[in-house]
């Protein structure tokens, strides 16, 4: 190999974490010892040979790792290794790695990778902190005992018992019979349309008096609360305690795919935050609930632990500040007198997205069925301001920039919200896509749900292709840049004090919500929680499968180290903050925190394209 051909290789191996602490000699010997390997997406898996133990540095393309379950394990791209784990150990590899594009790979042999880790001790580390990561990554997958992070798809029945609306109840009650199943789902066409449960045999039929001739649709709960399969065992739980029910439906784009029963859950372990949220349900003071929400501290700190995924720490920590929420509206609608018209309790920013951590402000506001009256405009004024100051008791700060319900900017009738945001959309000056970036990820709280759904539908038929509102939304995505700087190295920036740190926040999540949310309004997507907005934006096609993913594993690795920072400073009784001093971090996680804000800085950068070519 002559100097044209290995200088390449040497530059290459010179930017990856551990190979930049080799001497040039070392570095030199070990470019020259690689071979080059091409893999194509045709052959689907890498061959791995269990007597000829590689290190594989990918040089392109993209792969996966899965275990012998075929659960994913790792994602890997330029500048990533595989193979490390049998070298570390001499076990015989289990795991296996799917091509999911064209590839160059460098092998690296069994012999020169021992050779390396007797003489650099930083090699050495690299590669065992990278199997420990692995195996607590891989530890996730296969813990089916945790209810807080298990997926519901792990207890629920696979083969739901269904049945047509146009048979007979006694059809249906002999059906149950024979299967031994107190529910039977109700399909149209294969889609969910209902549920026939053992008590509405009882209430709706045989109490009624009705004969078993009476067709299923006659007798059946019509569209019933269901899940979806990626969601939470805790979420199941919660859904089943919320709506005092013991069946969910378990659906996949409106097709049944499963059952959970109140029973499945009693067999499952019991759920920490299941027990917090139920502890605040038997709250009947505003004081007492006080108490209670000083435990969601504790609830964080185990959370974060147990190692669970960002994301579903988000999902747990919001649904106790909705469970907050919804008991501080009962408690003050006791005090007050029934509500004089119907209304939503809308959650904006990180509660509405579903991806709150520690230190979260309040983001909220009311929106009324119509324009009160005086006596209206009373009531609820008196309701806001009672429920935002609980949630500030609790620990949810009133928001600095007044975007709360008590504000009576953010409390009005339905018309009266349409036109707001109508305005925000048809003239977006920079105030207005300030108030973008907060109030369109919005979800509602309390109340029903058609009212939310009557705004959320008039505001996404605003946005889609709607170019100058897109083209601004992405001016203000590109207002912050990832910390990085030439030769990728961190920029840091004063948190207040005298410590330097990187903004994890709004350098890092904030700009991967911002993008998601642009993409979501473009295509008139309702989900407003940045992960699946991004799991819809790859499945409808709209961002390509390779640049989701990374833009989904960099939103999951930089809210984790968020969030593991937050931890380290409650532990340390440090103030929390958002920013992460990089001497606090491995070798092996600022490589990894680099390529992450890469891949938002990328994925800035095709946001810019698409949204912008013709302003």
């Amino acid at each position: 190999m002559d100097e044209s051909e290995i200088l390449p290789i040497v530059q290459f191996l010179q930017s990856l974490v551990p190979f930049d602490a080799l001497t040039e000699a070392d570095l030199r010997q070990a470019s020259l010892s690689l071979t080059v390997g091409y893999y194509g997406k045709a052959s689907r898996y890498v061959p791995l040979k269990p007597d000829n133990k590689q290190l594989f540095i990918v040089r392109s393309g993209a792969f996966e790792v899965r275990d012998g379950q075929g659960e994913l394990i790792d994602r890997l791209g330029e500048g990533d290794y595989f193979g490390f784990p049998s070298l570390l150990t001499g076990e015989e590899v289990t795991n296996k790695v799917a091509i999911l594009e064209d590839s160059l790979v460098y092998h690296l042999s069994e012999q020169t990778f021992d050779f390396l880790r007797a003489n650099y001790r930083s090699f050495d580390q690299f590669f065992n902190r990278a199997y420990a990561r692995r195996m607590r990554h891989q530890g996730r997958f296969t813990a089916k005992d945790l209810t807080t992070t298990s997926k519901v798809n792990v207890l629920m029945a696979k083969s739901p018992i269904t049945i047509s609306g146009n048979e007979s109840v006694q059809s249906a009650a002999k059906l149950m019979q024979s299967q031994r199943v107190s529910s039977l789902l109700v399909v149209d066409n294969q889609k969910l349309v209902g549920i026939l449960t053992d008590r509405d045999l009882r209430n709706r039929v045989l109490a009624q008096g009705f004969d078993g001739s009476l067709k299923v649709f006659q007798a059946m709960t019509r569209e019933p609360v269901s899940l979806g399969p990626n969601s939470l065992t805790f979420e199941a739980m919660l859904a089943l305690s919320e709506h005092n029910i013991h069946h969910l439906p378990i659906v996949d784009a409106g097709v049944p795919v499963g059952m959970i029963t109140s029973s499945d859950i009693l067999r499952a372990q019991s759920s920490q935050p299941l027990l917090l949220i139920k502890e605040i349900d038997k709250q009947d003071s505003v004081e007492s609930l006080v108490q209670v929400s000083k435990q969601i501290p504790v609830l964080l700190q185990n959370l974060v632990s147990a190692d669970a995924r960002a994301e579903e720490i988000g999902r747990v920590l919001t649904s106790v500040t909705d469970a907050l929420t919804r008991r501080l509206i009962d408690i003050n609608q006791t005090l007050l007198g029934k509500a004089p018209m119907p209304f939503c309790w809308l959650a904006f920013g990180s509660q509405g997205r579903q991806d709150q951590v520690a230190c979260s402000d309040q983001d909220n506001g009311l929106l009324l069925a119509h324009e009160p009256d005086e006596f209206a405009a009373s009531y609820f004024e008196q309701l806001s301001k009672a429920v935002c100051k609980g949630l500030n008791d609790c620990g949810y700060v009133f928001c600095p920039g007044d975007i709360m319900a008590q504000n009576p900017k953010w409390r009005m009738g339905l018309s009266q919200w349409q036109q707001c945001f109508s305005k925000w959309v048809n003239n977006p000056d920079p105030k207005a896509l300030m108030h973008a970036s907060i109030f369109f990820d919005m979800r509602a709280v309390y109340g029903p749900q058609s009212l939310f759904d009557e705004l959320q539908i008039s505001v996404l038929n605003a946005t889609k292709d709607n170019d100058i509102f897109l083209a601004g939304m992405t001016n203000n995505a590109l207002n912050e840049n990832p910390p990085l700087g030439f030769f990728r190295k961190f920029v840091l920036e004063r948190d207040g004090s005298e410590l330097k740190g990187m903004d994890l926040k709004h350098k890092g999540s904030a700009i991967i919500n911002d993008i998601a949310r642009v993409y979501a309004l473009s295509a008139g997507i309702t989900e407003v929680n940045t992960a699946k907005r991004i799991r819809l934006l790859m499945e409808q096609k709209i961002i390509n499968r390779k640049d989701a993913l990374n833009l989904a594993d960099a939103h999951e690795f930089i809210a984790h180290m968020r969030l593991s920072n937050q931890g380290y400073q409650a532990t340390h009784q440090l103030p929390l903050s958002n920013y992460l001093k990089p001497q606090h971090l491995s070798s092996l996680m600022r490589h990894q925190l680099r390529d992450a804000f890469k891949v938002v800085h990328d994925a800035q950068a095709g946001l810019k394209l698409k949204f912008t070519r013709s302003f």
